[in-house]
């Protein structure tokens, strides 16, 4: 069964257009064949995309202990320290 191809224009620098013309040589395939394997390759790449960068922030606040209720303490000093940092800048009293 044939597969459905659509054409697509995209822009490269030369560098990438030289190294997918490599990568092409190297298969003995066509350019949009390459491009197509790897695209595929880094698509199926375990952690690749949203998926790690959410894991990895959910890491982040694990190893910080970092809870709603600290998150809000956290944000309340945050605020307090700009607040008065700005006031100190603008040479009024916080």
């Amino acid at each position: 069964m044939a597969t459905a191809m659509v054409k697509t224009t995209y822009s490269l620098d030369l560098q990438t257009r030289r190294r997918l013309d490599d990568m092409a040589r190297r298969w003995r395939v066509s350019r949009s064949e390459a491009l197509r394997r790897a695209i595929q390759s880094a698509a199926s790449e375990p952690g690749s995309g949203a998926n790690e960068t959410l894991r990895t922030l959910d890491e982040l606040q694990s190893a910080l202990q970092l809870d709603r209720e600290h998150a809000a303490g956290w944000e309340k000093r945050v605020r307090r320290d700009r607040r008065s940092s700005a006031a100190r800048r603008e040479g009024r009293r916080p």
